[in-house]
């Protein structure tokens, strides 16, 4: 199974979105509907804050009938985020995902963040990891 740094670097676009506690939440919508993403990191003089996402939106300003244009992300935001750093498994990452229910992974290394994991790109990197070991098997089967 291939470390965090791997799946990373394999990512065609390695972007990390951002934005500051005070952005408006409905800013941070619009950036992350622009870019397609599902969630941004909140950064605070370069240093991870938290994170927030669409849920958060959902739950914390939609349903609770908070004004967009005036709350801040602080407000809704994740700010005890759970990181990873880039020696660890897609699988330790998939399991800590599955038991927190997260969708997004930002990766720490020495204090700096030089990424960020979605159970997309985990899925993705299951998906090609299991082809390839069908491909060897059948390979195998057929005495090549």
């Amino acid at each position: 199974m291939k470390s965090v740094a791997e799946i990373l670097r394999s990512k065609p676009h390695a972007l990390v979105y951002s934005v500051s506690p005070d952005t408006t939440v409905l800013d941070a919508i619009k950036l992350m509907a622009e870019k397609g993403i599902g969630a941004l990191v909140v950064l605070h003089n370069g240093r991870l804050a938290g994170i927030v996402s669409e849920r958060d939106y959902a739950r914390k300003v939609a349903l609770l009938e908070r004004s967009a244009f005036s709350a801040q992300v602080s407000e809704i935001m994740t700010a005890e985020v759970i990181t990873v750093g880039p020696s660890q498994t897609a699988q330790e990452c998939m399991q800590l995902m599955t038991d927190r229910h997260l969708r997004h992974l930002p990766v720490m290394a020495e204090g700096e963040l030089i990424g960020l994991l979605s159970i997309g790109d985990l899925v993705k990197e299951t998906i090609a990891e299991q082809a390839s070991l069908i491909r060897q098997l059948e390979q195998y089967i057929r005495g090549e």
